[in-house]
């Protein structure tokens, strides 16, 4: 599966922030958190599905194509994983705090693209930001910046 995942990235993405592997591991990571969020709440709607590959799109600037196989290996990559704590701990180590803002925005924007917040998707955001660094308040205030695009 590393294989797999380092030969998609080697192809398709460029690496601007961080070098060689880390930046494709941020960047599972991220997907892989965004496909979490959407299996909180055990129903999958197709619009949740589409959030997350527009996140993965627009976050990392990549076509419909990259962005699906990003997400297709990050759906496999959760499926083997036992909890989410390998991946925010790549993001709390290598993300700046405005990206791990940026990320609990992702988060929350597909919590909502459903138009219903479940409480296990409140409670996953909420978790995230703790183990990625994201203070309260930036938490909430993503969280009403999102709830106010929804609307």
């Amino acid at each position: 599966m590393l294989k797999a995942i380092k030969i998609f990235f080697e192809q398709r993405m460029s690496v601007e922030l961080v070098a060689g592997d880390q930046q494709h591991q941020l960047r599972l990571a991220t997907a892989a958190l965004l496909i979490e969020m959407m299996n909180q709440d055990d129903k999958v709607h197709e619009t949740e599905k589409q959030a997350v590959r527009q996140a993965l799109k627009d976050n990392f600037m990549l076509s419909d194509e990259e962005s699906a196989e990003l997400y297709q290996l990050a759906h496999e990559e959760v499926k083997n994983a036992t909890d989410y704590y390998q991946f925010t701990r790549l993001i709390a180590e290598h993300f700046s705090q405005q990206q791990k803002i940026k990320i609990i925005e992702l988060l929350w924007q597909v919590a909502y693209a459903d138009n219903h917040l479940d409480s296990y998707e409140e409670h996953m955001v909420r978790r995230i930001a703790e183990l990625i660094y994201v203070s309260h308040q930036d938490f909430i205030q993503t969280k009403l910046r999102v709830q106010k695009q929804q609307s």
